[in-house]
């Protein structure tokens, strides 16, 4: 390259000109392309050493926001608490997976426009140690169970990408995850909408009847699942919880309801401690009167009839 710059002759220096031209611009050609290739390929690989290894672009973000403030959080037996744009949960590494995840249900998120649902299954970055991957459920015959359903994040792309996050998933036996549970779970969005607004506590019973590991970061299948859930708003405030084992059921849901009290005695987590005064929590933790609480029927049948018999 360096004889064309002494401009020996006229003609040589036109030629070289091209030729550097030439050069020149193929050089940056295969630049670019080598600079695109190893962008796609990353970006395409499954690498379980990422921790958030899928990038979505998100819309503007919704004015609605169920995330619930320090003082509305249950306790944490784990000491790592993380908070994402619309829930909170508490991780436990021994388990892999949260011991609950915390967030407001109002029907004015209920009423927003459905998003298409993203199941960008992916580790979740801010777990302190690294939180399972999906690779762990692959073949073990259990399903990646969502504790915040998808369902009641779906008014736009971000809340309901986030939903997919390891940490909020735990491994449920599928006929579980498919009936009873997605039972409970529109129940719950029937609720929301019907009160205004509820809090909502959901999580596995990780202190005991752990069935087995599963997967290289050996996480924990459950027994059991519980979910909590308190109505705050006056003039009938007023508290539910559900014990449902992880096996398929065709009993009625009606029949899988608790007080908070007994949540907390199987769990040591300790729910509503911060935001209500020690009277009126004893009260409302005590309460099981599932009358308060109205159950769609239809889903039952729809459970027994269809749900139950996925394969």
């Amino acid at each position: 390259m360096a004889k064309f710059r002494r401009n020996h002759h006229n003609k040589t220096k036109g030629v070289a000109g091209g030729a550097v031209t030439k050069v020149g611009i193929f050089a940056g050609i295969m630049a670019l392309l080598f600079f695109v290739f190893n962008r796609s390929s990353s970006s395409d690989s499954d690498n379980d050493t990422q921790s958030d290894p899928i990038v979505i672009k998100y819309e503007e973000p919704s004015e609605v926001n169920l995330a619930l403030s320090d003082n509305y959080w249950p306790t944490s037996t784990t000491g790592e608490i993380i908070e994402h744009l619309n829930y909170t949960l508490s991780y436990s590494e021994k388990h892999e997976q949260a011991e609950w995840v915390a967030y407001r249900l109002t029907q004015q998120s209920i009423k927003k426009p459905n998003v298409e649902r993203s199941n960008d299954f992916r580790p979740d970055p801010r777990v302190r140690k690294g939180s399972a991957s999906p690779r762990d459920y692959f073949g073990t015959g259990y399903d990646r169970g969502h504790l915040v359903p998808a369902g009641d994040m779906n008014f736009d792309k971000r809340a309901m990408s986030e939903t997919f996050y390891m940490s909020n998933i735990s491994p449920q036996i599928r006929n579980f995850n498919g009936g009873i549970w997605r039972e409970l779970e529109e129940n719950t969005r029937d609720w929301a909408f019907q009160n205004q607004e509820i809090f909502v506590v959901t999580g596995p019973v990780l202190t005991q009847g752990i069935r087995e590991k599963i997967g290289d970061n050996q996480v924990s299948v459950p027994d059991m699942y519980y979910k909590v859930i308190l109505d705050v708003k006056e003039p009938e405030k007023k508290a539910i919880a559900f014990l449902l084992p992880n096996e398929i059921s065709y009993k009625p849901l009606s029949s899988f309801a608790v007080s908070i009290d007994e949540v907390e005695s199987i769990t040591g987590i300790d729910f509503f401690h911060q935001f209500l005064e020690d009277d009126f929590e004893a009260e409302l933790e005590a309460m099981n009167d599932i009358s308060l609480w109205e159950i769609d029927s239809k889903r039952q049948e729809l459970r027994i009839e269809k749900w139950n018999k996925r394969k």
